[in-house]
């Protein structure tokens, strides 16, 4: 398997490789704690890149002799595992991983199947201890895939249905997944701690050259979609405009600007600006086409399976770098916390109107903080200060990067509850002393998390009763 694999977003564990044996974190949710939206402002920047939703391919056939007749090839804990099962997973993983065609047929399934296995014990896990995933969670997941893919939601599920993935299905992959992120999230959490002396010896090897840090970067784009469907003529249309908008960002012409006026993604609002986060966490076209790229340099025309791609590096620098230079949000919210006497939904019609009443004048947004903000900075008109990438969880800070200064979200839901979010004015600031040490404490953090959550699994899949029957073919 890539190695890649191991940083997909939610959309490509549910579409690609829910089986693929390999740690993903859902939507690059970060396990953590807390009780409020202040309690989620946390070091580093894991923030998922994203990944393109696989043009239709054909389906991979199944195996010479292998058996129509459904049966059950293992138990968990009462609950059955099914041959349908595993081989759905196998043939979503040969083809869409080749090099995965190299494993032997049986050793695949067996990994599978383990894989399986694992999952269903920990989703059983999530069911007792009271883990709840709501529709519009769903929904907002469903929302993100598409804005990663940079598609409509109706062209996801067009995309899906030729890879022979029903909406249903897919929507039930992202339940489960919101479920695992959420139940992980509480387990390991806890088990994960870096000590002020760890967080000293951290800095002190970065500045010396000592640290193998993963490399952060923040780049910009302009992205020129091309239908699936279109023909020759109109591709050399597209690329021609995408040419047109690199040879401008060349001559020196505002990146921000050209972004907004004819970028087809939806994070144009800000310029195009993907934000700071881990080379891992992008795209390996763009860290490839950007690899040699100096800071301020222009890149492309590139092609994706979405369009053509212009591409700014607006910065590289080391993960929790001590001379960091980042992009800061002064941002504020309204959070509306889940209970017994609202539910979810109700929630967002509530903000939404909430939304309407400051866009007409009516409202303030700080006021209306102050009155029903159910987070700690309420007191304080919603106001969480300058925020710097990777400081709130991926839902809420998605949604904050598509917000131009002066924009407001909408209703956006995560673990915390319901959020409305303000993005004030945004700034390039060098990171405090304290800022560099939240940021090497991050880095740390996130080193330590796999290991924690390496042997979280091991230990539910050992509480597990797991009866294996006949092997899946």
């Amino acid at each position: 398997m890539k190695s890649s694999r191991s940083t997909l977003t939610l959309a490509c564990l549910a579409l690609l490789a829910a089986a693929s044996g390999v740690h993903a974190q859902g939507l690059g949710m970060r396990p953590g704690g807390g009780t409020g939206i202040t309690d989620i402002m946390r070091g580093g920047a894991r923030v998922t890149a994203p990944a393109q939703v696989p043009r239709s391919a054909a389906a991979q056939p199944a195996p010479t002799g292998q058996r129509a007749a459904e049966y059950i090839v293992a138990l968990v804990n009462s609950e059955p595992v099914t041959n349908t099962e595993v081989q759905k997973r196998v043939t979503r993983i040969l083809r869409e991983n080749p090099e995965a065609q190299r494993v032997p047929r049986a050793e695949l399934n067996q990994l599978v199947l383990e894989r399986i296995v694992v999952e269903r014990a920990q989703l059983q896990l999530a069911k007792e201890s009271g883990i709840k995933v709501d529709d519009q969670a769903v929904d907002q997941a469903e929302q993100l895939v598409a804005r990663q893919n940079q598609v409509s939601q109706d062209e996801l599920y067009r995309r899906l249905d030729a890879e022979g993935i029903t909406r249903a299905e897919f929507r039930s992959d992202l339940r489960d997944q919101l479920l695992l992120t959420r139940l992980r999230e509480r387990e390991v959490n806890a088990r994960v701690k870096i000590s002020d002396s760890e967080v000293d010896q951290f800095i002190q090897d970065q500045r010396s050259g000592n640290t193998a840090a993963a490399p952060e970067i923040n780049l910009a784009h302009v992205l020129v979609t091309v239908p699936e469907d279109a023909s020759e003529a109109q591709v050399a249309a597209l690329q021609k405009k995408a040419q047109g908008v690199a040879d401008r960002a060349r001559a020196g012409e505002d990146f921000a600007k050209l972004a907004r006026e004819n970028s087809d993604s939806p994070d144009r609002a800000n310029g195009g600006s993907l934000g700071l986060r881990g080379a891992d966490r992008y795209p390996p076209l763009f860290v490839e086409a950007t690899q040699t790229t100096p800071v301020n340099g222009i890149v492309g025309p590139v092609r994706s399976g979405a369009g053509f791609h212009v591409i700014k590096v607006l910065a590289k620098g080391q993960a929790g770098a001590a001379e960091g230079v980042v992009t800061q949000t002064q941002t504020r919210h309204i959070l509306l916390r889940n209970d017994p006497q609202r539910s979810t939904a109700q929630a967002i019609e509530q903000l939404a109107e909430f939304k309407r009443r400051v866009l007409a004048g009516t409202a303030d947004f700080a006021s209306l903080a102050r009155d029903n903000s159910q987070d700690g900075s309420a007191k304080d008109g919603g106001d969480l200060g300058w925020a710097r990438p990777g400081q709130f969880v991926p839902e809420f800070e998605e949604a904050l990067d598509r917000l131009a200064p002066g924009q407001i979200s909408d209703p956006v839901v995560t673990r915390f509850g319901v959020h409305l979010i303000q993005a004030v004015a945004r700034r390039e600031a060098k990171l405090s002393q304290t800022e560099q040490r939240e940021a090497a404490r991050a880095v740390l953090r996130e080193k330590r998390m796999d290991e924690a959550f390496a042997t979280w699994v091991q230990e539910v899949r050992g509480r597990a009763y797991v009866e294996f029957r006949e092997p899946p073919v």
